[in-house]
C-alpha cells in the first residue's frame, strides 16, 4: 500500500442524528451581553406560593374601671342565683317535712239581727254569721291576729262588717266562730228596695269577704305573717229580722296573699 492512501470514516446510518450546533449568546470569553450584566438582570418567579396580607391586629386600650364593674356585675348576678336557690332548697324540705295545707273555712248560718231604715234614710244592718275554721295540718298551728274584716256586700254596696277574735288554732283543730257584722249604708231606701224585690224570688245573692292576718308555727318556730283572703258567694231566701236565714247556696274560694 502506499502512503498516499487515506482512511474514510465509516458512518454509522443507525445513529440517531446529532443535534444541531448552538451558538451561545455572549461568547466564550465575555461575560456581559448586548442587554447587561445576566447575573445583575432581574430573575422571573416561577412556582413561588401565594402570599395573603394578614390585617394587623392592635390591641385595645384596656379599661380598668369597666373590668371593676363587669366583675361587680357578674358576681352580684352570682350571688342572687345562690341565695335563691339556698332559699328554695330550704323550701322544698320544709314543704317535704311539713306538707302544709289551706285552712278551711265554711259559712254555717247567717242570721239577721237588725235590718231597717233610720230617720236620714239610711240602712242599719246587723247580721251575725256563724263560721267554722278547720286546721286539717299535722305540724302547724295558725296564730289568728289583730286587723281581721268580714264583710257583707250587696251588689257592690257594703252592709255590714265585723272581725274575727284573736286566738291560736292548734293541730288538726276544729273552731266554730260566731261574729257579729254591723253597719250603715246610704240611699236605704233604694237599698231596701231592692232586697225586698229580691226577696219575693226567693233567692238574695249576698257576698262575704274575708280578709283574715295570720302566723304560721312550724314545729317551735313562728314565720312571718300572711294574710287569708277569702270570698263567699252566698244565695239566702229572705233577709227578715229577728229571723234565721236558709242559706240555698254557698261557694267560698280561699287562698294566701304574702
Amino acid at each position: 500500500m502506499s502512503e498516499n492512501q487515506r482512511i474514510h470514516p465509516v458512518v454509522d446510518m443507525e445513529a440517531p442524528p446529532a443535534p444541531p450546533p448552538t451558538r451561545p449568546l455572549v461568547p466564550r470569553v465575555s461575560f456581559k451581553s448586548e442587554k447587561g450584566d445576566p447575573s445583575q438582570l432581574q430573575q422571573p418567579i416561577i412556582n413561588q406560593p401565594f402570599r395573603r396580607t394578614v390585617p394587623v391586629m392592635y390591641p385595645r386600650p384596656h379599661n380598668k374601671k369597666r373590668s371593676c364593674f363587669c366583675k361587680c356585675i357578674c358576681w352580684t348576678i352570682s350571688l342572687i342565683i345562690l341565695l335563691l336557690i339556698i332559699i328554695a332548697a330550704i323550701g322544698g324540705i320544709l314543704y317535704l317535712v311539713f306538707k302544709p295545707k289551706i285552712p278551711q273555712y265554711s259559712v254555717d248560718n247567717l242570721r239577721i239581727s237588725d235590718l231597717r231604715l233610720n230617720f236620714d234614710m239610711s240602712l242599719y244592718a246587723r247580721f251575725n254569721v256563724r263560721i267554722t275554721a278547720v286546721n286539717p295540718n299535722k305540724k302547724i298551728g295558725i296564730y289568728y291576729e289583730k286587723g281581721s274584716r268580714l264583710s257583707v256586700w250587696y251588689k257592690n254596696t257594703q252592709l255590714c262588717q265585723g272581725s274575727i277574735p284573736k286566738f291560736y288554732q292548734g293541730h288538726q283543730n276544729k273552731t266554730v266562730l260566731d261574729v257579729a257584722l254591723t253597719g250603715q249604708s246610704q240611699y236605704g231606701n233604694t237599698l231596701m228596695s231592692a232586697i225586698q224585690e229580691a226577696a219575693q224570688t226567693g233567692r238574695i245573692p249576698l257576698d262575704l269577704k274575708i280578709k283574715v292576718p295570720v302566723s304560721v308555727k312550724l314545729g317551735k318556730l313562728k314565720l312571718r305573717k300572711v294574710k287569708i283572703l277569702g270570698d263567699c258567694l252566698l244565695i239566702v231566701d229572705s233577709l227578715s229580722a229577728n229571723s234565721l236565714v236558709r242559706i240555698k247556696a254557698s261557694t267560698c274560694k280561699f287562698g294566701l296573699k304574702l
